[in-house]
């Protein structure tokens, strides 16, 4: 199972989970599994076919949008972590 880091802003929609598990050989797999345990996340993170522009994902610290996106493959001891964006200024 790959392990997913939450950033704080999501963690409500986890159940205020800091981490947890999912299984797929591949991103979509991995994020159908994650939101058959945690619903709301995905309109948090892929409300359409592909995944948000305004979440970064990365896979043992590699941006996905420079790998094969939601095809990129996962291995069972990979790390991914979810960021939302953040904007701010004036």
């Amino acid at each position: 199972m790959a392990n997913i880091r939450l950033a704080p802003v999501l963690r409500s929609y986890a159940g205020g989970s800091k981490q947890v598990s999912a299984q797929g050989s591949t991103l979509a797999e991995v994020l159908n599994n994650l939101y058959q345990n945690h619903p709301s996340l995905k309109e948090q993170i892929q409300p359409e076919q592909d995944l948000s522009r305004f979440v970064n994902v990365y896979i043992n610290d590699q941006d996905v949008r420079y790998l094969q996106g939601l095809q990129t493959a996962v291995e069972a001891n990979d790390t991914i972590t979810l960021l939302p964006a953040m904007a701010g200024g004036r």
